[in-house]
């Protein structure tokens, strides 16, 4: 069972900023499969799981240049284009982690300003946002067609400058070794969830404040610690 937030305890962090995909959105294996699927639409060599999933969080171009080395530069907006039609063809499917609508819900009961830094554009991010019913929980958000990608630290600094948050109240969440490298690069703390794209000991390697197993876990540790 999840704690409720200790609402007399004062916060360790006043930002708290969530990857998407992963991290709250169920969407990892669409991911892939959607990827993979391009790959083959075109004819190109098509990457494995591991090599699929890791470049989620990255810009959607900077996914496709990882997940393909090598293509001619003129093929990668064909690529781009096959890709968004499998992922679209399957987001209906598409769900929040269970609990972390809860998860999301105490932490604002504890005053916490809550965003999301995404490698998703604005309007994948926005049709996200509606789909799951979360328009207004998060106070801000930054995505890769606004401002410089993860693992570059602009999407945190912009975030922290729009708040008057320092890097030390600050707090980034995310299942990939791109939203760490983020924290790393942008001075913040960062918690890592091992439950969606990347392995744990790479995770393990950014010496995150904690890492969770599942969105209980990471409800928990939040209403103690954050």
């Amino acid at each position: 069972m999840t704690d409720f937030p200790d609402l007399a305890r004062p916060r360790r962090y006043d930002l708290v900023v969530f990857d998407w995909d992963g991290t709250l959105y169920d969407s990892t294996a669409v991911i892939v499969r959607s990827l993979q699927a391009a790959c083959r639409d075109i004819g190109v060599p098509v990457p494995d799981d591991a090599r699929a999933s890791y470049v989620i969080g990255l810009g959607l171009r900077a996914a496709m240049e990882h997940a393909v080395p090598g293509l001619e530069q003129e093929r990668y907006p064909q690529l781009i284009e096959r890709y968004r039609h499998h992922y679209f063809a399957s987001q209906h499917a598409l769900t929040l982690f269970p609990g972390v609508l809860a998860l999301l819900q105490a932490l604002r009961a504890r005053n916490h300003w809550l965003a999301v830094a995404t490698g998703k554009s604005r309007a994948g991010l926005d049709d996200a946002l509606a789909s799951v019913e979360l328009k207004g929980m998060f106070d801000a958000s930054r995505t890769a067609d606004e401002t410089r990608s993860k693992p570059d630290p602009a999407m945190l600094l912009e975030l922290m400058r729009e708040f008057g948050t320092p890097p030390e109240r600050t707090l980034m969440i995310g299942d990939t070794t791109h939203d760490l490298q983020l924290a790393v690069n942008a001075g913040t703390a960062s918690l890592a969830v091992t439950y969606g794209a990347h392995e744990p000991a790479a995770l393990a390697a950014f010496a995150p404040v904690y890492r969770a197993r599942s969105v209980d876990e990471l409800a928990g540790w939040l209403a103690r610690h954050a």
